[in-house]
């Protein structure tokens, strides 16, 4: 893993909301619209074939045949293309058969070990048992080749390729080197995904919401691609809570600020029954518990949601699931009494 980057690299907030807020962005059509916000021309990458497992071409046939089986299985199995998994193995240790110290047993200078060369805490934290022995042997391609398509799924493969490859190894030289072996291997004719954050399978609005509801969502579709910021309020920045308030406000609905506000504020819906436009939230971050939830997104689709997730986080504002352990409950805004009185006034104006 990153033990190599010294040989590698040798080689190589707060701001008031905008009265523009209240225009969105949004062309309609057919459900599709195109974004603004922090990417650049409104593009979006299609990540449709990011999994694809291409044919093998006569360069496969260097490969040791156990290898390129392991290779194709855990492709497969992961989503992750089985070439790039091919190229890992081939710059770490040429597919297992390096002499060097620590492919077959012990440890090289940097404690890496077996023929994906994995270090002992990042085995421990994503060893796979590849051939259900019961056993998670570094040594082993069985398990070392599934348990580095595990590690590079972690890392956001296979949509955000280039980015999983550098988590391996840091270092840019590595992650072309990978990539040049990983097209010999299919003939040449192959290129990896790399998104921005923006995913065109996520640009559809959801069909049966309303008119507002879509426009609500638009606006924070319209984010992707700006950073998260602790307290910030737009439009160049946004935390999870204000991203949803400046959303509802867009289309003339005031909600409250922060998250510890805003679970009170709407209606609870049971899990299961939310709908586009409702705000789901979580158990995470300081002072948080089940009864004081202290994240926040809003619900786009079944299962989807968009949020500001965090300042480090790939993408920072983007679509990504909420069916997950910290999830607490779901509210809606728009069942309030008041709130409904005042779409019934924004939608007859």
């Amino acid at each position: 893993m990153s033990r190599r980057v010294l040989l590698f690299g040798a080689l190589g907030a707060g701001a008031v909301l905008f009265a523009g807020l209240l225009i969105v962005p949004v062309m309609f059509g057919a459900s599709r619209f195109m974004f603004g916000g922090g990417v650049a021309g409104g593009n979006c990458v299609n990540v449709a074939q990011a999994g694809a497992q291409p044919a093998a071409a006569t360069g496969a046939r260097a490969i040791p045949a156990n290898y390129l089986e392991l290779y194709k299985d855990a492709g497969e199995k992961f989503g992750i293309p089985w070439n790039v998994l091919a190229g890992i193995g081939k710059v770490e240790t040429n597919h297992g058969t390096s002499t060097l110290p620590g492919v077959r047993s012990g440890e090289n200078y940097a404690g890496a070990g077996g023929p994906m060369q994995f270090l002992a805490a990042t085995w421990k934290a994503f060893a796979v048992d590849g051939n259900k022995d019961g056993r998670k042997n570094r040594y082993d391609p069985a398990d070392a080749i599934p348990s580095a398509a595990a590690y590079l799924k972690h890392n956001g493969a296979p949509r955000r390729m280039r980015t999983a490859i550098f988590q391996y190894n840091h270092s840019w030289d590595y992650v072309n080197l990978v990539l040049d072996w990983a097209k010999r291997y299919v003939g040449g004719d192959f290129e990896v995904v790399q998104t921005n954050g923006v995913e065109c399978e996520d640009n559809d609005l959801p069909v049966n919401a309303s008119d507002l509801v879509k426009r609500i969502i638009a606006f924070a579709m319209a984010q992707r691609g700006k950073p998260y910021v602790f307290g910030a309020n737009g439009p160049d920045a946004w935390d999870c809570s204000s991203l949803i308030q400046a959303a509802y406000r867009t289309v003339g609905l005031n909600i409250p600020r922060t998250t510890f506000q805003q679970w009170p504020f709407g209606k609870k819906i049971k899990k299961g029954e939310e709908q586009p436009g409702d705000l789901v939230f979580f158990d995470s971050g300081p002072g948080t518990s089940a009864n004081n939830p202290g994240h926040v997104g809003m619900v786009i689709s079944d299962g989807k949601m968009i949020v500001a997730s965090c300042s480090s986080c790939v993408p920072a504002i983007g679509v990504k699931p909420y069916k997950r352990s910290d999830w607490v409950g779901v509210t809606r805004p728009l069942a309030r009494p008041d709130l409904r009185k005042k779409a019934g006034e924004l939608a007859a104006g």
